[in-house]
């Protein structure tokens, strides 16, 4: 089975809830951006990077807008289920952007990336990256690889929503390039759901688009793409 969680911020207890605990061996989990576990790159992270890539079911995530994205870019990208990955250990990999993969027979469309809020915080520190925002070429090559599936996926997983999602919480955002992006997919991509992280609550804001945080979402496996307008 397929299941997918919101942000996680580098909060290992996450893994103790009732919830992910009942993942069988081979289940994945999907994460919605700001994994986290990527941060300080110390022995005590290395540690815990191995005992995630050990579990007996499958961690999957995309990039968020907090990640160190200095230690993503050390992992070599490779080929898995029709993608291309960062193997970080064992059973753990981060599902790169713009990126299809056939799971348990579903298309999963990926594209993580994000816009701090705080970004002027995370500077100060030190802990800020331009990465979080995705280039133009690695849009680009979203769109040429939903071209060979014929524009049509059963599930888009992202991190940030787009436009007209997140005015339904946050009227006032100023809309990014990567929002954008993600308006144009609304319009040109037959999907059955979209699932998305980083508004920090767990809401079904449509029939197809569902925010989550810390809430697990089983995939439910039906059938029939639908085209949101």
């Amino acid at each position: 089975m397929i299941y997918l969680t919101g942000d996680m911020h580098g909060e290992l207890e996450r893994f103790q809830s009732p919830e992910v605990r009942r993942l069988r061996r081979g289940d994945s989990l999907i994460i919605c951006g700001d994994f986290g576990f990527l941060w300080d790159g110390g022995k005590a992270e290395q540690k815990v990077l191995k005992k995630l890539g050990s579990k007996k079911y499958n961690i999957l995530f995309v990039d968020g807008a907090h990640e160190n994205y200095e230690l993503l870019e050390q992992y070599p990208v490779t080929e898995w289920n029709g993608g291309r990955v960062q193997q970080i250990s064992g059973n753990l990999y981060h599902l790169m952007r713009g990126q299809v993969f056939t799971l348990e027979g579903k298309k999963f469309f990926t594209f993580g990336g994000g816009e701090s809020k705080d970004r002027q915080m995370y500077k100060d520190v030190g802990r800020w990256w331009p990465q979080e925002m995705p280039s133009s070429e690695e849009m680009e090559e979203g769109v040429e690889n939903l071209s060979r599936h014929q524009m049509q996926v059963d599930y888009i997983v992202t991190h940030e929503p787009s436009p007209r999602m997140r005015t339904l919480i946050d009227e006032a955002h100023k809309v990014s390039p990567l929002e954008m992006y993600f308006e144009g997919l609304v319009r040109s991509v037959k999907f059955q759901k979209w699932f998305f992280g980083s508004l920090h609550t767990n809401r079904s804001l449509t029939g197809s688009h569902i925010c989550l945080f810390d809430q697990v979402e089983k995939v439910d496996g039906r059938s029939g793409p639908l085209h949101y307008r």
